[in-house]
């Protein structure tokens, strides 16, 4: 507390894979104490109405949209640093959970060098649950004993990639790949010549959970021409094992 203002933790909320209630109730409940939102573009935020009366909130877009316009995350600490030095409610809503390729923790650790709180509500992340939606187990009993979850949004060979898909294409996981959409490509061609099997079910999932949601499936030689052809546009996740070419029809 500065005087007569009472700084309020800023709530870094988790929205889920985007159906507006498959948000957790906690981070709904967060939305309705809110003065301020500060929303991406992925989550419930198209369907925010139903989860609290955006008409007594202020609704601010810091969508960071995949190769388009995008709002700094050096811009988006300052504001939430703004608001909640303001004596504001803050809800710092975000797709899936913050902390899986959210960028949550920057945000956590630019309040608490302002010396400010923040109470992290955690969401279902998309990795898991867009491929449930469309009944593909991200993990199988007798099929496989481990998944990995990995970002796309850098080709392999990148000097800026921390990723391993060498490694990864040995490690008989089953592999979740989020934001791969322009790079699917070069990430198939890679993992192949890793020794991964051309084979190998792939299942390509776009907009899951909401209206607009398809899948894709063919196998990892196939995945580059199947991303162009069927016009797959982010967010999409990919599904690469044998997990993905399970079928619950008899």
């Amino acid at each position: 507390m500065t005087g007569n203002t009472v700084f309020h933790p800023v709530q870094l909320i988790g929205g889920g894979p985007g159906a507006w209630d498959l948000i957790t109730v906690r981070g709904m409940r967060a939305l309705q104490d809110a003065d301020v939102i500060l929303a991406d573009h992925l989550g419930p935020t198209a369907q925010l109405d139903k989860l609290c009366d955006i008409a007594s909130k202020e609704l601010i877009d810091v969508s960071k949209l995949p190769y388009k316009r995008q709002t700094s995350q050096d811009k988006i600490n300052e504001m939430l640093i703004s608001h909640a030095r303001a004596g504001r409610r803050v809800a710092r809503l975000k797709g899936g959970d913050p902390f899986v390729f959210g960028r949550g923790f920057e945000e956590v650790h630019a309040l608490a060098v302002a010396g400010l709180s923040c109470e992290v509500i955690p969401g279902v992340t998309s990795a898991v649950a867009v491929p449930g939606a469309v009944g593909i187990p991200v993990t199988q009993r007798g099929m496989v004993h481990a998944m990995t979850v990995v970002s796309g949004h850098l080709p392999p060979g990148h000097e800026r990639s921390l990723v391993d898909w060498e490694a990864l294409a040995r490690s008989e996981a089953t592999l979740t790949v989020i934001m791969g959409v322009r790079n699917a490509g070069a990430i198939a061609s890679t993992l192949i010549d890793a020794s991964l099997p051309a084979d190998t079910p792939v299942a390509a999932i776009q907009e899951g959970t909401l209206s607009g949601q398809r899948v894709v499936r063919t196998d990892l030689a196939h995945l580059g021409a199947i991303v162009e052809e069927e016009k797959i546009q982010p967010p999409a996740v990919f599904v690469i094992g044998d997990v993905a070419g399970l079928r619950a029809e008899a």
